[in-house]
């Protein structure tokens, strides 16, 4: 049995530990309320952005522009988001586990990958690959990002889309549920409209000014960057909430250890008591 200073030692460490993750449970809990907010908001925008380049593609023949043209995959653009920080449960390691099963996919097919990185978590695991070719990577993204932050990874995707350098442009991330609930996903982002969405009766009732063409050519970049931001939004949310749920998990083992050492403490001190008393006893016995 270890001695008491030794548990007293352990007790200690264990709730200087304890201290550290309700602290980071607390602000993981903060920050998961408001990207909840900001999911909540921009959903709604992201399907509807999502409704009008379905209803655009249907109007107008989008064979003539280049983010609408579809063509055989021969090259890949996968955008992964990841966290900075470990610590959040399974929420790095779901989206590296399908950002692997697309590698091989395109491996099988003779797909080329090509890779742009979110998070130090998805960039320490790409640029160890062999069969992905690194294009980007972005480290501390901001949890609401303005266009000016999403424009540079946007301008590489059209770019390299338009090119010809890419066929296919898709996002890996997390999409979020609830606070106990998250799933990896992947979303088709180019070609355009690729990904058919229902469109409600008020798109199909609307008017587009001045022209379906003049709408196709001015806000079909823009209707990507929704995309794009609802997924980050997204995976922030489900970020947050799984750090939360990992540091409530590890806080309350962390109490449940302080009271197995305690316990383990109490009987180490009492089993040193009595062993004291029986020496004691047997020291008077003897000097009579």
């Amino acid at each position: 049995m270890a001695s008491t200073q030794q548990i007293k030692s352990r007790i200690r460490s264990v709730k200087n530990t304890k201290q550290i993750t309700k602290a980071m449970q607390l602000v993981a809990a903060s920050r998961m309320r408001r990207a909840q907010e900001a999911v909540a908001q921009t959903r709604y925008f992201s399907q509807t952005a999502r409704e009008l380049l379905t209803r655009l593609r249907q109007l107008v023949n989008v064979a003539q522009y280049e983010l609408f043209k579809a063509r055989p995959v021969k090259a890949r653009l996968l955008i992964m988001i990841t966290s900075d920080r470990g610590l959040a449960g399974a929420y790095d390691s779901n989206v590296l586990k399908l950002y692997l099963n697309e590698l091989k996919k395109d491996e099988a097919a003779s797909i080329k990958n090509f890779t742009i990185a979110i998070g130090r978590k998805g960039s320490a695991l790409a640029s160890r690959l062999h069969n992905a070719e690194m294009v980007g990577v972005y480290h501390n993204f901001p949890p609401n990002p303005d266009a000016n932050e999403l424009r540079p990874i946007i301008d590489s995707a059209v770019q390299m889309y338009i090119e010809g350098t890419i066929d296919a442009v898709d996002i890996i991330y997390t999409h979020f549920n609830s606070t106990v609930s998250q799933e990896a996903k992947l979303l088709h982002l180019l070609p355009a409209g690729f990904e058919e969405a229902e469109v409600s009766r008020e798109i199909q009732l609307a008017t587009f000014e001045p022209s379906e063409e003049v709408v196709l050519e001015n806000a079909t970049l823009r209707l990507i960057e929704v995309q794009l931001l609802q997924t980050l939004l997204e995976s922030f949310a489900s970020e947050y909430s799984m750090r939360m749920l990992a540091m409530k998990n590890a806080t309350d083992n962390a109490t449940d250890l302080v009271d197995d050492l305690t316990l383990e403490f109490n009987n180490a001190r009492q089993a040193a008591i009595t062993q004291e008393l029986a020496e004691i006893t047997g020291g008077v016995e003897a000097m009579q």
